[in-house]
């Protein structure tokens, strides 16, 4: 029997291809409309917020790998499948109730920990432990361990043999002297000539030496400042068993002969390292920005009145904050009645306040 469509089925099967086609059509333009983007866009990558790579995952999972691979897409059919993979991923991750892990030692500790092995050289890992116990602090040896490793500290038997700087100073603090040179120009008739000013600082009491004023430093000169300072009679470095210097050629080896014959130690510092002499550097900054920078000199006597009444002042009327901005000079309880006067040094550019004595 032949088959005889009826008219509302041709017509339904009309319609369905009338769909189909438009669909069709929808998806090419669409597929164009991608390939003009992607032209546009020139290759750059495109950066997608999460909500759009949800939206876009669940998309490309309902079509396929298959149907994906025959689209103009933004993005790959491997990158769109990645994105759903790592959704499944998150809705199945339990790491927000994951319980922590091994607890972190805490920061007071880990400080103890290190100073107890920076203070104390010999002090290995057990009795580190041992110490931290008797403050209540129950830790393993291998914890300690851990935590000088993280600091970059030697277990006991290597700090020993590695004196760092910091320490030699504090061992040292009351027989430590430290001398540099600073340079002051000086009109003469032939124009400016520099000359040198070599000075020695006590570290522990920041009393300060003008050893030598020259505009021909040589070695002759600094034998006999070497002289100078080590006589047995008044030597500033009497009480000095060191003395800090850098690597100026005018440190001879006649110089620290003599100051080795009056058991004075030369320590020379390592090359590019002001750090290392820091009082010494604070001193030059202190005198030529309180003094030498804000005046011209015509004279070596001026330049010598100068820094000797930049001295004066820097020993009795300079508050120093290094020493708790107090004076160098032990002073009496201060006056509180008497008439407040101002005591002026080179013309009041050096000025020092204090009540008048009843």
């Amino acid at each position: 029997m032949d088959f005889v469509l009826k008219p509302w089925s041709f017509l339904l099967v009309t319609l369905a291809g009338w769909i189909n086609r438009q669909q069709l059509e929808v998806i090419e333009y669409l597929k164009e409309e991608n390939r003009v983007l992607k032209d546009r866009l020139g290759g750059k990558r495109i950066r997608f917020t999460d909500k759009e790579r949800r939206r876009l995952a669940v998309r490309a999972k309902a079509l396929g790998r298959r149907a994906l691979d025959e689209l103009e897409t933004l993005v790959t059919p491997n990158t769109l499948l990645g994105w759903h993979r790592r959704l499944v991923a998150k809705k199945y991750d339990g790491s927000a109730r994951r319980g922590p892990g091994r607890p972190v030692t805490p920061g007071e500790i880990r400080r103890l920990v290190i100073d107890m092995a920076t203070d104390n050289r010999t002090w290995g890992y057990t009795r580190i432990v041992g110490a931290l116990r008797n403050l209540g602090h129950n830790i393993a040896r291998t914890t300690v361990a851990n935590i000088l490793c993280q600091a970059g500290l030697e277990p006991a038997p290597e700090r020993i043999h590695k004196t760092s700087w910091t320490e030699f100073i504090r061992a040292h603090w009351e027989v430590l002297a430290a001398c540099d040179f600073f340079t002051v120009e000086v009109w003469g008739l032939a124009g400016l000539v520099r000359h040198h000013v070599f000075f020695v600082i006590h570290l522990s009491t920041r009393q300060v030496e003008i050893a030598g004023i020259s505009s021909d430093a040589n070695g002759k000169w600094m034998a006999q400042i070497a002289r100078n300072l080590t006589d047995c009679m008044g030597g500033f470095l009497l009480n000095a068993r060191y003395l800090i210097h850098d690597r100026d050629p005018l440190f001879t080896t006649h110089f620290q002969s003599i100051l080795k014959t009056a058991d004075v130690e030369s320590v020379r510092l390592p090359p590019k390292s002001p750090n290392l002499n820091a009082f010494a550097e604070r001193f030059v900054l202190s005198i030529k920005s309180e003094c030498l920078n804000r005046m011209v000199f015509f004279s070596q006597t001026q330049l010598r009145h100068a820094i000797g009444e930049y001295v004066a002042h820097y020993h009795l009327e300079r508050n120093h904050q290094g020493l708790g901005n107090r004076l160098l000079t032990q002073q009496l309880a201060a006056n509180t009645d008497g008439e407040i006067v101002c005591h002026r040094r080179l013309g009041g550019m050096l000025r020092y306040y204090h009540r008048r004595a009843a």
